[in-house]
């Protein structure tokens, strides 16, 4: 029963996470009408939440042990609910840039204790892998929510009326924190804190390490397809369907949807098929959608959309793509993490998240530069790329668990 509340209080706490750091490509859009920037400045938007991510992981992962779990996230969620209530009263793209920073910063505090929790509450690889991906799909149910939440706020008479769902998102931050602090759990004494120096060491140890540096380049490819397409989806429905402003953020959440489905699905059949068969058949999958389904959808003429439900079936096709790429961050996350011994987990997670931060910023702003110089039309395309070095990663990454090397002394 006590591992049941403290699941229960991860899943909330990453659930509001979620709603908040992957509406970056809500507040893009809102930036590009609202606040008169062009495409490539509405992108460093993705800096200011990213960058943030990678240092503040970098600096505390290894002794977040001796800090406390329970007080970082409580910190992260307390940063984040006076950040959605300075962005109702500044409502301005600066505003939204120090809105994100506090964001990243929360998040690192936040994902790297939820990941390291998760090792505490589970005993075996199988465990790990499902409460991993559940978690992650959680996650993505979030994601899908926002896409509905914002629009939901919006005007047509008033183009700041969508604000007020900061008030919303300050309240459910500060019920998690109530849920959380009233949620007591073992932190894991036996692991104990360390010194700076030593954060540095390991972080460098590990990344000696051939396995952790090919399962490195496949977290940071992965996030930059994922994060690539999540992040300027709403914008590539506005521009080349012509869909309406909330038609196209809701559009969009059919991708968040799809990656939740994927991902919770991803924990289920792990624990029968290898993870590899899995992810190569996904990439391979997800590449061909690319090739055949994202072509179809371009040329798709609409006409008068007055909701979700006035577009064409083929229009809802190419976000499916993300059931077949969502099992990949939780399978490479979990088979790296569970093969560890558990006093490695938050060095490890702090790399995790950092170059997961540095592959989302790479992807949301190479697509914002390819949507201003080659248009809408032609931007997603550029995935294949990161897809087909991902496949050979994966490749990689297999044969060199297959030769056992997983030895982090």
């Amino acid at each position: 029963m006590k591992n049941v509340r403290i699941k229960i209080s991860l899943f909330v706490n990453y659930f509001v996470f979620a709603i908040l750091l992957n509406s970056v490509g809500i507040v893009i859009l809102k930036s590009l009408e609202n606040y008169g920037v062009d495409e490539v400045q509405a992108s460093s938007l993705e800096w200011f939440k990213d960058i943030p991510i990678a240092i503040v992981s970098f600096i505390i992962a290894s002794f977040l042990p001796r800090i406390g779990y329970k007080k970082a996230m409580l910190t992260g969620l307390l940063l984040v609910m006076f950040a959605c209530v300075f962005m109702y009263f500044g409502n301005s793209f600066w505003t939204a840039k120090i809105l994100f920073a506090s964001v990243g910063i929360s998040f690192a505090l936040i994902k790297i204790s939820v990941y390291s929790v998760i090792g505490l509450v589970t005993n075996t690889t199988k465990e790990h892998n499902s409460l991993m991906s559940s978690i992650e799909g959680f996650f993505m149910i979030g994601i899908a929510l926002a896409y509905f939440l914002f629009p939901a706020f919006n005007s047509n008479d008033n183009p700041d009326a969508w604000l007020r769902v900061y008030w919303l998102l300050a309240g459910l931050a500060f019920l998690s924190f109530l849920l959380l602090y009233f949620t007591n759990f073992d932190e894991g004494s036996e692991i104990p804190g360390v010194n700076l120096l030593d954060d540095v060491k390991q972080m460098a140890m590990l990344c000696t390490k051939m396995l952790i540096l090919i399962f490195i380049c496949s977290a940071f490819l992965f996030v930059m397809v994922e994060q690539g397409i999540m992040t300027w989806l709403p914008t590539f429905y506005k521009r080349v369907l012509q869909l309406p402003p909330n038609v196209s953020i809701m559009m969009a959440s059919i991708f968040a949807l799809s990656l939740a489905i994927g991902r919770i699905g991803a924990g289920i059949i792990s624990k029968y098929i290898s993870w590899f068969y899995i992810l190569s058949f996904c990439i391979v999958i997800a590449m061909l959608m690319v090739i055949f389904i994202l072509p179809k959808t371009i040329e798709t003429e609409v006409g008068v959309i007055n909701s979700i439900t006035d577009i064409p079936l083929i229009g809802y096709a190419f976000p499916i793509v993300g059931i077949f790429i969502a099992p990949i961050y939780p399978l490479l996350n979990s088979s790296i993490l569970s093969a560890l011994p558990k006093k490695m987990h938050s060095p490890m997670t702090g790399l995790i998240v950092v170059f997961s931060a540095l592959g989302g910023t790479s992807g949301s702003t190479i697509i914002g530069w390819l949507f201003k110089n080659y248009g809408a039309e032609s931007a997603f395309y550029y995935t294949l790329i990161p897809m087909t070095l991902l496949l050979i990663s994966i490749l990689i990454l297999y044969r060199l668990t297959n030769q056992s090397i997983y030895a982090i002394n």
